[in-house]
C-alpha cells in the first residue's frame, strides 16, 4: 500500500461527488508535471489524503488502479480539452473535524521529504496535484486525524443518545483508519528490520567510530532517511552506517557527516574543545565501502549542518 496527498482546492467538491481523482495526460507544450504523472502510480487499495484550503478534509481508498479515461464531470458543458487523462476511482471518507496543517506544522515538518514535499516550509501547500506521502508522514497525519476525529469525538458522544453512538460505531471510517495505520507501521517495521540485519555484519557488529559493540547500544543509522528514500534504498545496507547511540544522534541530526572517502566532518556548532565529550576528532576516518559513497555524499549535502 502507498499513500498520497492530493491538493484539490476548487476541484474537491466535484471530485468527491464523482468519487475520483483525475489528471491530464498531457500538459502544455507536451510536457507533463510530476504531480500529474504520479496519478499513474496509484493502485487499488492505496490511500489518498485530501488537502483543501489548508486542511486535510478527507481520506480515500482507491477502488481501482489508474486508467485512461475521459474526465467525468457533473457539469453538462465541461472543457473538451480535459477529455483524455488519468483516472482513479475512490471511496471518500470525509473527516468530521478537518486537520489544519499550519496549526500542526511543528509536528509535521520533521517528516517532510526534501524532494516532492506537498507542503512548503511555512506550512502552506505546494502548487500541483498529487504528491507522495511517505510512511512516516502518513503515520503523523493519521495520528493528528485520530486525535481530532476519534478520541475527541468519543468524549463528546458520552453526552449524546446511545443511538448516535451506535451509528458512529457502524461508520466505516474508524476501521479504515486503523487498518491504514497498521499496514503503514508494519511496512516501516519490516523494512527497518531487513535494513538492520543486512547492515550490522558490514560494520563488524560495532560502532564505526568508537567500536562499541554492545548490541543494546548499537543503531542502524540511515544516511538517506526513510522519508527521502525509495523502497529499494530503504533496505539497501549501504545506505547507512552502524553507530552507537551517541554517534547515531549526531549523525541523524546532521552534526557529523562522512565524505566520499569516509573522512569525518564535524559541524561548527560543536566547539573543538568539546570533541572529546563526544568521542570524535577531526582526523577520524571510517572504512567505508565504495557503495556507501553516494549515500554519504547525499547526507553531507542535504543533512549535514556544516
Amino acid at each position: 500500500m502507498q499513500s498520497f496527498i492530493v491538493m484539490q482546492g476548487q476541484t474537491y467538491l466535484e471530485e468527491k461527488e464523482l468519487g475520483m481523482i483525475w489528471a491530464r495526460k498531457q500538459g502544455s507544450g507536451g510536457s507533463l508535471p510530476h504531480f500529474w504523472q504520479r496519478v499513474q502510480e496509484v493502485k487499488e487499495g492505496d490511500r489518498i489524503l485530501h488537502y483543501v484550503k489548508g486542511n486535510i478534509v478527507a481520506i480515500s481508498v482507491a477502488k481501482t488502479g489508474c486508467k485512461i479515461a475521459p474526465r467525468p464531470s457533473s457539469k453538462q458543458n465541461h472543457d473538451e480539452r480535459d477529455d483524455h487523462g488519468y483516472l482513479v476511482e475512490l471511496d471518500y471518507h470525509e473527516l468530521e473535524v478537518p486537520v489544519n496543517i499550519r496549526s500542526k506544522f511543528d509536528a509535521i515538518l520533521p517528516h517532510l521529504p526534501i524532494k516532492y514535499s506537498p507542503f512548503q516550509e511555512d506550512g502552506n501547500g505546494n502548487q500541483g496535484y498529487l504528491y507522495p506521502c511517505n510512511e512516516e508522514l502518513c503515520i503523523k497525519l493519521l495520528e493528528l486525524i485520530s486525535d481530532s476525529n476519534i478520541y475527541q469525538v468519543d468524549e463528546e458522544q458520552l453526552e449524546f443518545a446511545i443511538s448516535t453512538v451506535r451509528q458512529t460505531e457502524r461508520n466505516s471510517f474508524i476501521p479504515m483508519l486503523t487498518a491504514t495505520e497498521t499496514e503503514v507501521k508494519t511496512k516501516i517495521r519490516l523494512g527497518k528490520q531487513k535494513f538492520r540485519r543486512a547492515l550490522v555484519p558490514l560494520w563488524a557488529q560495532k560502532c564505526a567510530l568508537c567500536e562499541i559493540e554492545l548490541p543494546e547500544l548499537i543503531r542502524a543509522s540511515y544516511s538517506k532517511p526513510w522519508k527521502d528514500s525509495t523502497d529499494l534504498e530503504r533496505v539497501d545496507p549501504y545506505n547507512g552506517v552502524l553507530l552507537c547511540c551517541n554517534h547515531y544522534a549526531l549523525y541523524t541530526k546532521g552534526l557529523i557527516a562522512f565524505d566520499g572517502q569516509g573522512r569525518l566532518h564535524i559541524t561548527t556548532e560543536i566547539p573543538e574543545e568539546d570533541y572529546g565529550k563526544y568521542s570524535i576528532h577531526s582526523k577520524m576516518k571510517i572504512a567505508r565501502n565504495e557503495k556507501n559513497k553516494p549515500y554519504f555524499k547525499w547526507h553531507k549535502r542535504n543533512i549535514f549542518r556544516g
